[in-house]
């Protein structure tokens, strides 16, 4: 049975995706890759996907955030600071839960993002709900697609 892990979303299955992965035994994140070669324009925002798509168990998410080298090197930050992916957010009827960066280019010049180049790490954690939490929403898509 699975507990935790990743799977390539089924529009990229043939496009030869690297599965995320830590790189050493004390890493915490797991490194995801751009699914495709995307420009960012200077002062513009970017969704930038990586074809991949997690699966967990309820009480977990999976915290997204970008690599330390994106803002030094590439003058990048993720829009939405941390990206959080929840558990429900997998094989979604929306998108099949593909995970994508929302990346903002703060710099002057035009920043080239390659396909497998590392643009973020994702940290599984686990979260505890309230008393008698009740949900009312059933997940359809990701991006605000639980409401305002």
């Amino acid at each position: 049975m699975k507990k935790r892990g990743f799977e390539v979303v089924s529009k990229y299955i043939k496009a030869n995706l690297e599965l995320p992965k830590r790189k050493t035994s004390g890493s915490a994140g797991y490194d995801f890759e751009s699914a495709v070669t995307i420009e960012i324009e200077p002062k513009k925002i970017a969704f930038v996907t990586t074809g991949i798509k997690a699966f967990m168990p309820e009480d977990e998410v999976l915290q997204m955030y970008p690599r330390s080298s994106l803002s030094f090197k590439k003058k990048l930050v993720k829009a939405n600071s941390v990206g959080i992916i929840d558990s429900d957010y997998y094989n979604n009827e929306d998108n099949e839960g593909e995970i994508m960066l929302i990346l903002f280019n703060f710099g002057e010049e035009t920043v080239l993002i390659k396909k497998g180049e590392r643009i973020a790490q994702g940290i599984f954690m686990k979260y505890l709900t309230v008393d008698n939490s009740e949900t009312t929403v059933k997940r359809l898509g990701g991006f605000g697609s639980t409401g305002n």
